[in-house]
């Protein structure tokens, strides 16, 4: 493994880049946000949103693709309070054990900014299948509700004739990953790679009937072609702090005196349900690297921490996947838990990890070195 020289993250990321003073493309990217001129850039935001705007009253502007997350309600309060439009919110829902603070926030996010909201509701029977098969065989637990949450909005609207189709941040160009070139347009974030495409009939031959995996196939190109989806993190600089600190003050509840997760160095992002944080955790026997050096990467971007204090954290609690995590996966999945700890140890990639006297996976030694002092 090698990692980056500014902030700890690692080549095993997929699609990442780096460049010769081994430094990775999101700090690169994220030091040229000083160079951008934001003014001109909300300037064209308010050109798209004229475009868009309806001229008849009462009628949506655009769509939103919400959790109910910090950066959902600072999305809206960038459409509707700033930009003036009118959005439609939509939602997919995850399967799990939801937290206090998700159940709060999905409806704080309607009531303080006054927006209708669609929440579909996935086939819990079709996921229970399918989020078992992906997990054994391809280390993917929620690719079923990954998908749709790529896919879903899209279709909708298309079908509600909305063209304008907005999102938070371009995920590649702010943390790194395939497509990670800065452009406002989101037609083509279906194929980022965070929830590929998989041959549906592999899902038929697992259980699961052809007509119950609808929305899973990606939009055609002439669906896309009649959509103008946005990445809002074009149009206005993305911080995930500042977000934060925005939607506290409009009612969003973070995990405070609820939860305090093993694997996480904070308690305000991904707050939504237990289960579903699962997904994200699986990067750790993959490829190295989990919650914590994802967002401790990003504190050390925006100055919040520096590179050996990130590093202490990544080696605290990368590792430590939370029992309420696996717990509520398996009560969904009816997986036992230990048949998901068999499942698990056979994902772990031999090529950087080994397992230490208590049976216990970890970084090899030299991995753990080239995160601490980095050569490249």
């Amino acid at each position: 493994m090698k990692f980056c020289t500014k902030c700890i993250m690692p080549n095993t990321r997929p699609g990442i880049t780096f460049n010769e003073k081994g430094v990775c493309i999101a700090c690169q990217n994220n030091e040229k946000k000083s160079l951008v001129d934001w003014d001109s850039r909300m300037e064209e935001l308010k050109a798209l949103c004229d475009k868009y705007r309806r001229k008849e009253p009462g009628q949506y502007d655009c769509i939103i693709a919400v959790s109910g997350g910090k950066d959902s309600h600072f999305q809206v309060h960038v459409m509707k309070e700033i930009m003036n439009m009118n959005p439609l919110l939509i939602t997919v829902e995850d399967f799990f054990t939801m937290t206090e603070a998700g159940k709060h926030n999905v409806k704080n996010i309607s009531e303080a900014f006054g927006c209708n909201m669609i929440s579909f509701k996935p086939n819990r029977r079709a996921a229970k299948v399918i989020s078992r098969y992906m997990f054994e065989k391809y280390g993917r637990p929620l690719w079923y509700v990954d998908r749709l949450l790529y896919t879903v909005p899209l279709y909708y609207a298309a079908a509600l004739n909305i063209p304008l189709l907005v999102y938070g941040e371009n995920v590649s160009y702010e943390y790194g990953g395939v497509n990670d070139k800065e452009t406002y347009s989101a037609r083509d974030q279906v194929f980022n790679g965070v929830a590929p495409g998989v041959d549906l009939q592999e899902l038929v031959d697992a259980g699961v009937p052809r007509d119950e995996l609808t929305y899973l196939e990606a939009p055609s190109k002439e669906l896309l072609e009649k959509l103008d989806p946005i990445y809002l993190s074009y149009f206005v600089e993305w911080n995930g702090i500042k977000n934060y600190e925005f939607s506290k003050r409009r009612g969003f509840k973070d995990l405070t005196h609820e939860w305090d997760r093993t694997n996480h160095i904070e308690n305000f992002n991904q707050i939504d349900s237990y289960g579903y944080l699962l997904n994200a955790w699986m990067k750790f026997p993959k490829y190295g690297h989990a919650y914590a050096t994802d967002y401790a990467a990003r504190w050390v971007r925006y100055g919040l921490l520096t590179r050996d204090e990130a590093v202490k954290l990544a080696e605290e609690r990368d590792h430590n996947v939370d029992p309420k995590i696996v717990e509520d996966f398996c009560a969904f999945t009816g997986m036992t838990i230990k048949e998901f700890y068999e499942a698990l140890d056979k994902l772990y990639n031999k090529e950087i990890f080994e397992q230490n006297t208590w049976g216990q996976w970890r970084l090899k030694k030299e991995n753990i070195e080239e995160r601490r002092h980095p050569k490249w």
